[in-house]
């Protein structure tokens, strides 16, 4: 730790994000659940994603998927035409594999030990624990964006290239232990609140990297291919060039790389979603 940080100090930056939390703490629906799964779909829904667009798009999930096994016997067509709006689709293959994973290994019940729940498709560190966190209620310190800017803004400030091996021991020594699901939700309200108030202090974090324009990236034309493919199963190679305008060779990359990643599958000429 870069500095000694006194029990004082501790007890008065917990006393701010409570009395924030308190004022203003969001109503989020996967904050009314303690379902595992309903607060799985939501962790892998709000990687890299903002929490005004996951909000209609969970609810409208867990209506049409609402337990693992109704995830898990979907046809992926249907599970990737939810998911259109939120990006990423990677997350969404995964998630289903991941439920496949907790009935196959698991018994259909969601294990609350980090170290079982990182072993699952879709599921790194992070998510692990803020699971682990959320629906078990386990004590346990994790970093995500907004929490990082809380604990640079209060310890940090005067400081360039924060990182977060400095910051891990300042979350487990301010942690809630009796309610760490609440006081993780406290925290990234906070942050949540700070980055609209003033210059994000995760800019001053080791880690921070902006992140590359949506429009005219790889991953924008991949979401094209497969918007396509959803609206048409079965589309011929020739209709799909003239629906997604791309370069030819852009295309036929993507859908080898679609392909081998199991989104899509191409018979006699014609692609569908697997």
């Amino acid at each position: 730790m870069h500095r000694t940080v006194t029990i004082e100090a501790v007890n008065q930056f917990r006393n701010t994000v409570l009395d924030h939390y308190r004022r203003e703490g969001r109503r989020l629906p996967w904050r009314e659940t303690r379902d595992p799964y309903a607060i799985l779909v939501s962790e892998i829904m709000l990687q890299q994603t903002q929490v005004d667009r996951v909000r209609e798009k969970y609810l409208e999930f867990l209506a049409v998927f609402p337990t693992w096994r109704d995830l898990a016997g979907a046809e992926l067509s249907r599970v990737l035409s939810l998911w259109q709006g939120l990006g990423y689709n990677r997350r969404a293959v995964s998630l289903q594999r991941c439920a496949r994973a907790v009935l196959e290994r698991f018994g259909g019940t969601l294990p609350c030990e980090v170290g079982e729940l990182e072993s699952l498709p879709g599921i790194g560190p992070y998510t692990a624990r803020a699971v682990a966190a959320f629906a078990f209620g386990v004590a346990t310190p994790f970093i995500e964006t907004n929490i990082r800017s809380v604990f640079i803004h209060h310890f940090f400030a005067d400081r360039e290239s924060v990182r977060d091996a400095e910051i891990l021991p300042l979350v487990e020594l301010a942690l809630d232990r009796d309610n760490p699901r609440d006081w993780y939700y406290a925290l990234m309200d906070y942050g949540a609140t700070l980055k609209r108030g003033m210059a994000n202090p995760s800019r001053k974090s080791a880690h921070h990297a902006r992140q590359s324009p949506f429009r005219g990236s790889n991953r924008e034309q991949r979401g094209m291919i497969l918007r396509a493919i959803l609206a048409e199963p079965g589309v011929a190679l020739s209709r799909l060039e003239a629906r997604v305008a791309l370069e030819a060779a852009s295309l036929a990359r993507n859908l080898e790389q679609l392909e081998r990643e199991g989104f899509i599958r191409k018979d006699s000429g014609r692609f569908w979603i697997r």
